[in-house]
């Protein structure tokens, strides 16, 4: 019998707020990069971003305290009611709305696509992932560019993996844990278990959901690539987003960032 793709006890995603906790800090380097990419590799100005899958909002806002025109979709809709109220709080122009990654339509062609932290990695079938690649080729303008980030599994990479993180703000503590709980590099498929624990005053709040994610090596990335001529790879870098020291797209890399550019003409 196949297992379910998500299973919850309480769905991490329906709590944005301790979910972009849990993932803040590495908010500016995330801005930085984006606006450093786009000074050295788009052919346009940068003015407009698109966030698909923007989860709390956290990079969008922050792109848009810097000026940027920011729009962004998820499928969460306590996600998207929780940045449309972040972005009025702080009265900052912005557009977000329910929708899908690989089915989404814009007014107007945008300047850069930013999609971070594993989110493409939901796709988990090859026409998802080269659907939502051509979503995002039609979104962009010509030379405008696609900075996609997400794990690579090299080929000697350990199947069990734990890892687990602290954030603070406040009186807010948010401990993540990421397990992986299948593994299966034949389906290309792995399943993770986020566990959240949000310790606030009196409040003890445990999380839980499990999401499948589409395993890919390099080769496999760049074949799916391919079948998108309009986008090109510029360059490649890992999560420490230094926009001065690119990285070799070989068998060793894990945590990748392409940066892509829609071809002109």
């Amino acid at each position: 019998m196949k297992k379910p793709n998500r299973r919850s006890s309480a769905e991490c995603y329906d709590y944005p707020q301790y979910w972009d906790l849990a993932f803040r800090d590495e908010t500016l380097f995330e801005a930085d990069f984006v606006e450093s990419a786009a000074e050295k590799y788009a052919q346009i100005p940068l003015q407009t971003v698109l966030e698909p899958g923007c989860g709390g909002g956290r990079l969008m806002v922050e792109l848009a305290k810097r000026g940027y025109q920011v729009v962004g979709f998820d499928r969460s809709q306590p996600s998207v009611r929780y940045v449309q109220q972040r972005l009025r709080r702080r009265n900052l122009p912005g557009k977000v709305f329910v929708g899908d990654m690989t089915d989404f339509r814009l007014a107007e062609p945008v300047d850069c696509v930013v999609n971070l932290v594993n989110t493409f990695r939901h796709l988990t079938t090859e026409k998802a992932a080269l659907a939502h690649l051509q979503q995002v080729a039609t979104a962009l303008q010509p030379g405008g560019i696609f900075l996609l980030g997400f794990h690579l599994i090299p080929l000697d990479a350990d199947p069990d993996c734990t890892e687990r993180s602290t954030a603070r703000h406040g009186q807010t503590k948010v401990t993540l844990t990421l397990r992986v709980v299948d593994f299966n590099r034949r389906k290309r498929l792995e399943r993770i278990r986020f566990n959240l624990r949000v310790k606030s005053g009196q409040r003890d709040r445990k999380l839980q959901s499990e999401y499948d994610y589409r395993l890919y090596t390099h080769k496999q990335f760049l074949s799916l690539l391919a079948k998108v001529p309009e986008l090109e790879l510029c360059e490649t870098y890992d999560f420490n987003y230094d926009i001065d020291d690119p990285v070799p797209l070989d068998d060793q890399l894990s945590d990748a960032v392409f940066v892509l550019r829609k071809q002109s003409g």
